[in-house]
């Protein structure tokens, strides 16, 4: 099977992986688009969590304001070298996490920073709702875990859905990233404003 220059054009467009990169993924796909961009995300996951251990203490704080003036974030995303810190695309990760902050109202950054009474209170307070439905004791464990999941994903930004685009978590949008830079990249910390709360 042969694969033509504007397919990997195309390919490389949608994911930023590199030109051969994208060339082995469609051989490899037969030509099947879809298979190939599920073949380069699983391989850029592979480098990016081998690129995890690596230090990452170059990076930028940036400060978004939301139209109004009635919601501010600041946001510190980290990487491996100044040269990417300073480049286009990584400056528009960082944008696109600070409004994510503010549009969907993390709490935390993962969830390893979610307090332990809050994660026990939420758990007790899930349980006796499972309870009160009358649901197999077998089943309330699963069920509970299930809705702590969707309690993660509420108020830790990683597990959040992106904003843009709904079937990506905010964890795959930094993995893109780390992906495409080569560096370990890590969003660090932010503070979320808004005018009247403390």
């Amino acid at each position: 099977m042969t694969v033509t220059a504007d397919q990997v054009k195309q390919l490389r467009e949608k994911t930023g992986a590199g030109m051969m990169e994208c060339k082995k993924a469609l051989l490899e796909s037969a030509g099947d688009f879809e298979k190939a961009i599920d073949a380069l995300r699983k391989s850029g996951i592979a480098r990016a969590e081998k690129r995890a251990d690596r230090a990452a203490s170059e990076g930028v704080v940036d400060a978004y304001i939301h139209p109004g003036n009635r919601v501010g974030v600041l946001i510190e995303v980290n990487c491996e070298t100044d040269f990417v810190a300073r480049t286009a695309e990584f400056l528009d990760l960082v944008r696109n996490l600070a409004m994510q902050v503010a549009a969907a109202g993390a709490e935390y950054v993962r969830r390893e920073e979610v307090p332990a009474e809050r994660v026990a209170r939420e758990r007790e307070i899930i349980a006796a709702q499972v309870a009160a439905q009358g649901k197999p004791a077998a089943m309330v464990d699963k069920i509970v875990e299930g809705k702590l999941g969707k309690f993660y994903s509420e108020i830790c930004l990683v597990e959040q859905p992106y904003i843009r685009d709904d079937k990506q978590t905010v964890e795959d949008l930094v993995r893109a990233a780390s992906s495409k830079t080569g560096e370990n990249v890590v969003v660090r910390r932010f503070t979320r404003f808004r005018l009247g709360q403390e």
